[in-house]
C-alpha cells in the first residue's frame, strides 16, 4: 500500500496565494520555471495557510469544550508549550515556549486545551506582546479563575537573520491577573516554571 497524505486547504485562497508567490519569486530575480522552484508557489501557499490557521479557530470555544466543575483551588501550571508564530512586521518566524497558570474558581479545563489555545493565537500574524495578553484574556474570561498568568519566551528570526543579527537573544513577555498580581503568588509561579524536573 502506498503512502497517501490527506490535506485540506481553501482552494480559492490557494490559487490566489500561488499567483502571488510566483510573482514574488520572479520579482526577486528567480526563474519560477526551473526544477527546484516549479512547485514552490504551491508549497509556500499551503505552508502559509497552515501557519495562519489560527484565524479559523475560536480559542474561547476550544477552552469551553473541556471545562469541568472542580473544587481544586491550588495553582495549575501548564509549562513549556511550544509556540510557533509569524512576526507581523517581517513575516519571519518566532518560536519558543509558553507557560500558563491559573488558580481555579469552581472550574478546571482539560490540559491539552491550553496547547490548542496557544496554537489558535500563535498561528496568525502576531507580535509576542499582544499574543501574551490574548492568551491571558482568554483563560481569564472563559474560566473566571482567581487569577491567571502567562509567560512567553521566544527567539525571533527577524532579529537573528536580519537587521541586528543577534543569534542568542530571547524575548520574554508576561501578563498577570488576580492572585498573580500579588508578589508571593507570582514568585511561586516564576520559581515553578524555572524548575527543570528530571
Amino acid at each position: 500500500m502506498s503512502y497517501r497524505k490527506e490535506e485540506f486547504y481553501d482552494e480559492k485562497k490557494l490559487e490566489l496565494l500561488k499567483e502571488n508567490y510566483g510573482s514574488l519569486i520572479q520579482h526577486i530575480g528567480e526563474d519560477t520555471g526551473r526544477e527546484g522552484l516549479k512547485l514552490t508557489p504551491q508549497r509556500a501557499s499551503k505552508a502559509l495557510q497552515f501557519l495562519t490557521q489560527g484565524y479559523d479557530m475560536d480559542p474561547k470555544n476550544i477552552l469551553r469544550s473541556a471545562m469541568f466543575r472542580e473544587d481544586y483551588q491550588e495553582m495549575v501550571i501548564v509549562k513549556d508549550i511550544e509556540v510557533y508564530s509569524l512576526c507581523e512586521h517581517h513575516l519571519l518566524p518566532f518560536f519558543g515556549k509558553a507557560h500558563i497558570a491559573y488558580i481555579p474558581n469552581g472550574y478546571i479545563a482539560g490540559i491539552s486545551k491550553f496547547g490548542r489555545v496557544v496554537d489558535a493565537f500563535s498561528r496568525r500574524l502576531q507580535v509576542q506582546e499582544r499574543m501574551t495578553h490574548q492568551i491571558l484574556d482568554c483563560v481569564q474570561e472563559v474560566l473566571n479563575p482567581l487569577g491567571a498568568a502567562v509567560v512567553i519566551e521566544a527567539q525571533h528570526l527577524c532579529m537573528m537573520m536580519r537587521g541586528v543579527q543577534k543569534q542568542n537573544s530571547k524575548t520574554t513577555t508576561s501578563a498577570f491577573t488576580g492572585e498573580f498580581m500579588k508578589s508571593p503568588t507570582r514568585n511561586e509561579f516564576i520559581k515553578l516554571i524555572s524548575v527543570r524536573l528530571s
